[in-house]
Formats: structure tokens, sequence, C-alpha cells
């Protein structure tokens, strides 16, 4: 059968093996060439072919419920829900997300997009499907990096309020032990096949029936015999404890081997947890052999793997941040940074090669990052926690209760603040300085350029008590050309960059660069705007505003965060707070979720570049005239 003539997952339940291996080749090569076009999360989704097509083929989605941890693997699954034709506008301005959807298809059961929440969401799924006494099998799919989310093991101790739930664990970097070989199959197929769990419960309501306590010896001398074999054969026993019935490992690109056991246990009561070996980059030999780097690629050339965009001479901002740290950390000891799962994301391995000791990776854990880099604070240590926006939300509360509440010198580091472009609302920042602001004791810093981001952090970390967030967005540096050292920041303050009269521009971090655009818009209108970098977002100089603003009788503010809460917000607060006659023009994100595209493309369906924003303010200006 061809890719193409699958158009819901009922095309495969009449195919022989040798068909779901074509098709496995088919679903590959298609993967490959749409990622290499558009970019995309590639590894990962070409580790699971074969899984995807084993769980469609034993499982009836959507009247079945799969829900994808992350999200990020799903690509197979798309293909094979009916959507191989929108699959050509994967991550694709007003195309396909690159994450299950909700709205995008009734086979995507849970939108998803961050880590460790599959088994909860599984949960809720199976729990409601039990209260009104519906029979169909609910599934999660989660990869072995997502099982260090403390939500993981509150699913797995709350799991017992369900009647039956199958987890895949999906393992592709290696096996929690390793696979004893074919008796340890054996005895998967054993305790797998219905007839034993059939003996072993009619062995049980026989044994009750037993005079005194012989029934109950009797047992628990069972119990313990086949609890012993599993130990000493099988890896699973941490589940097991857990309320979970462990099956595994199993070989994740065997079509026959996962249809069999899936097929077994899809009819199983209680907790189930099925132990799934995969190769992450299968079929790539680029790939296979770095499956780290090809976790998510831009656009490439199939053959050699070279990128297809064209080559910059800029840093990337995570570089800049990344040789900052170890400029700074090799003087100073105490620093150390933290991240969770994505040192080379966030530019801490540029650290973490030179200096080891100086780095800590805690897996996708954000919370016990947060509390983690407390405990470190109380030591005596300058942590740097450096996380992505969208995935430090996680730790709210761990920021306001374990590090501004005790006055702690914690420095967060937030990359990807503002639009990310192709990932979409999973992972754009769109609320980080709402959620920041709200925070007692926190300084909130906005560089504009990579410049200001390197003195901000030497800023963070000598110049200033108390917690310290730093936010800059995705993409490079402005300059091929990154000035050594670090200039003192002596003013808690904004900086005029230009001075006028007509009109405020007020810039929150990158988002400066559009203002420059918009402030020389106005002056060829025969206007005359002064322009400032905000630098501060919290706290505001006081008596600096008191004068910025009442001298201007229109404040335009812009930012790429969300408008409640922001910067032109505190702007706002400000303004009403002082009592300043002065009217204000707020641009930023819209109270909602912006969907995937090119950042350039969003900011002007959103009107926030510099052009529109232009657009308005003279508009504005000329009624006023």
């Amino acid at each position: 059968m061809l890719l193409n003539d699958v158009h819901s997952p009922q095309d495969l339940k009449a195919l022989s093996v040798v068909e779901l291996q074509d098709l496995a080749r088919q679903l590959r090569e298609h993967i490959v060439d749409q990622v290499s076009k558009t970019g995309g999360h590639l590894a990962p989704g070409l580790g699971v072919v074969e899984l995807t097509l084993a769980l469609h083929f034993v499982y009836n989605s959507p009247s079945d419920k799969i829900v994808w941890d992350v999200g990020h693997q799903a690509y197979a699954h798309k293909l094979l829900t009916g959507r191989v034709d929108y699959f050509k506008t994967l991550r694709q301005f007003h195309g396909m997300s690159g994450f299950p959807k909700r709205s995008e298809s009734e086979h995507d059961a849970f939108g998803v997009g961050h880590a460790s929440t599959s088994i909860s969401a599984a949960l809720g799924l199976a729990v409601g499907r039990d209260h009104l006494k519906q029979s169909h099998a609910v599934v999660a799919v989660i990869g072995d990096g997502s099982m260090t989310g403390g939500m993981v093991f509150e699913a797995l101790n709350n799991a017992g309020a369900t009647k039956s739930i199958t987890i895949i664990l999906n393992d592709n970097k290696m096996s929690i032990a390793p696979n004893v070989g074919n008796f340890s199959r054996y005895l998967n197929r054993l305790i797998s096949d219905p007839t034993y769990n059939r003996m072993r419960e009619d062995w049980h309501g026989l044994l009750q029936k037993l005079p005194g306590t012989i029934g109950r010896r009797v047992e628990d001398i069972m119990g313990r015999a086949e609890t012993v074999a599993k130990s000493v054969l099988k890896p699973g026993r941490l589940f097991e404890d857990l309320g979970a019935r462990y099956f595994g490992p199993i070989d994740g690109h065997n079509i026959p081997e996962l249809i069999e056991f899936l097929t077994r246990v899809r009819t199983m009561p209680g907790v189930n947890l099925v132990h799934v070996l995969t190769e992450k980059g299968r079929g790539l030999r680029i790939a296979e052999q770095d499956p780290y780097k090809w976790h998510g690629a831009a656009p490439f050339d199939v053959e050699s793997g070279a990128s297809s965009a064209p080559p910059t001479a800029q840093p990337a901002l995570t570089t800049v941040f990344g040789k900052a740290m170890l400029e700074l950390a090799r003087k100073d000891a105490k620093i150390v940074g933290i991240t969770g799962a994505m040192p080379s994301g966030c530019g801490l391995n540029i650290l973490e090669k030179e200096l080891p000791h100086q780095v800590f990776d805690v897996g996708i854990a954000e919370g016990h990052a947060v509390t983690f880099a407390a405990g470190l604070a109380c030591a005596g240590m300058l942590p740097v926690v450096a996380i992505y926006s969208t995935f430090l939300q996680r730790a709210y509360d761990q920021m306001i209760h374990d590090v501004a509440l005790q006055h702690l010198k914690v420095v967060f580091v937030l990359d990807r603040a503002g639009l990310v472009g192709a990932d979409g609302p999973t992972h754009h920042g769109s609320f980080d300085l709402s959620y920041l602001r709200t925070i007692p004791e926190m300084t909130i810093l906005a560089p504009s350029d990579e410049t200001e981001l390197r003195d901000m952090l030497h800023y963070a970390l000598y110049g200033c008590e108390g917690p310290v967030a730093i936010r800059f967005p995705r993409g490079n540096a402005y300059s091929a050309e990154i000035r050594p050292g670090f200039v003192p920041i002596t003013s808690n303050s904004f900086k005029v960059i230009e001075e006028g009269r007509d009109v405020l521009l007020l810039g929150a971090g990158f988002m400066l660069a559009e203002l420059r655009k918009t402030s020389e818009i106005l002056k060829q209108n025969g206007f005359n705007p002064t322009l400032a970098d905000a630098r501060f977002i919290k706290p505001l100089n006081v008596s600096g505003y008191q004068d910025l603003l009442s001298r201007h009788s229109t404040v335009v503010t812009l930012e790429d965060n969300a408008l409640p809460g922001g910067f032109g917000a505190a702007i706002a607060e400000f303004i009403g707070d002082q009592e300043i006659q002065t009217r204000l023009l707020r641009y930023g994100l819209p109270d909602a979720f912006v969907e995937h595209g090119e950042i350039k493309q969003l900011y002007q369906e959103l009107g926030i570049d510099g052009e529109s924003v232009a657009v308005k303010v003279l508009k504005y200006l000329s009624d006023r005239r």
C-alpha cells in the first residue's frame, strides 16, 4: 500500500507485516523529505515509526485515545490519520502544527508541546471513560527523557483511580537494564498471555477459599517467587512498586512483536507499562550518528546534511550568553549554570565543555531546577538557571516560594522570550514579563542587543540583590564581533537613544529594533520622536520615568509579551499611579494564543512590526493635529 492511500488508521487493519514494514519505509522517507524543506523535529519521529504503525494497527483511533508526550515524535501519527496532503504545510504560517492539536484532528486526543504530561492526561481520559461507563482503550506514549518530570510519578501514584490504562515507555537512549534475551521475551509473553492472567486470577480466587491462613501463605509464596523472578530478569520493579504492571523491554522496530504485545495488553485491566526500545533518528544515517543534533532540524540537504539556510556570521544569542558565562565562571568558581535537559539549546554547553563541574543538567524538571538553585544560593553559590521562557512557567511557585520569599540571589536567564516561530503557541515565550512582574523582589532585565545581554548578566550576578531575570528572544546577535569584557551597569533605568519631543517610543528588549523603524518613518512624516530603550522592566525608575513621561503628550510602548501584565501595563500603572497627563498607546502580543509561522510574518499579522506600528501612530498623531 502507498502512503497516499492511507486516509485513516482503519486502512492499516488488513495489511500484512511485510506491507506494514514497507509503509514504515515510506513514512521515514516522507518525514525526511518534508523536514528537509521546512525544518522540524526529525530524529524523534524517525525513531517511533514502527511503534506508531503498531499502535494504529492494534488500537482504534479516534475511539481509542492515544496521548503523545511532548508530541514532537508524532509526525508518523499525523501521516497515518488522514493528513498526508496537509503535511506539506508542516510548521508553516497557517499550516499544520508540529505537535498534536485537538482542533486539527479528532485523532489528536490531547494537545501537547511540553514534557511529562501524557500519563496525567491519559489518566483523566481513562477516569472520565470509566465514569461515563464507556469501554475504549487509553494509551499514553512517553519518552524516557520525559520520565524525569515529577508529574509522571505524581500521575503513576494516582493511577489506581482507573480500571485500565496502557503506558508506552519509548526508551530511545539506553535500556533501563540490559535485555537478557530469549528467556526475558518468553517471560514477557507468559505474563502477558490472557490464559496466564486468567489462571492467575482463578488461583487467587481458589486460594481465598482455603481454610485459615493456608491460602494466604501459599499466595504469598507464589507472589514472592514471581517478584524475585521479575527483579532478577527484568528492569521494571520500580514501576511495579508504583502500581503499574511492567512488560519489556521490547524491540520497538519489530512490528510483529509490537503488535503481539499491544494486542495482549490492550484488554488487560489495571495500569500496564510497556517498555519499548527504539533508535532515535532511525533510517537516516546522519540522524542515527548524532540524534541529539538532529532532534530538531532547520531545512537541510538530505544527502550531505548541510543546512539549506544561508550562512550567517552573527553568533546565536545563546552562544553570546554561553561565552559570557564561561568568561565569568573562569574567574569565579561560585558561578554555576543549571539547565533542564537543554545545555546546547540554552548555551550552557559552552561552559560545560571547559568547566563541567560548574554545570548541572537536572533533566526535564524545571521546578526542581529552581529549588535546587535556591539551595545552591543558600550555600553561597551564584546559580544561573537557563531555561526557555515557556518552560520556566512550570516553576512559577518555586520562583515565588523558594527564591523570592527568601530574597535569594538566583539569576534566571530566559531564552526564547517572545515569539519563537514554527514551534508555535506551546513554545512562544509570550507571558514571562506578565508572570515575572507579579513576583516581589524580582528584578527583570530586557537587553536590546548582545552587548547589553552580556553586561546585564554581569550586573545580575554582581550589581544587585535578590533574584534577577534576563529575557531575550530566539535569534542571532546583530554584530559578528562581540565586544570583550563587561561594562558595569550603574543606572537602573531606561536609556534614551534619540532625543525628541512629539512622541515617546519605548521599546522593551529586542523590540527596540522595530521601534527604530517606526522612528524613521515618523521622521519622514515630519515628526520628531524620542526613542528609548527600556532595559529595566522591573523595577521602574520612578524619578526618571516621571520626567520622561511628563515631557511627552503621547507615549508608545512595544513589547513581544502579551499585553495583559506586560511592559505596557507597567507603564500604564505608573502613569495612573503618578497621575501623569499623557496618552499611552500599547502594542504587543494579544490576549490570545499566537499560532506558528515565521516571526516576521507573525509580527505583520499582529501589527507589531515597526512599519505597522508607525502606520497606527501616524494616524493617531495626524488625528490629534
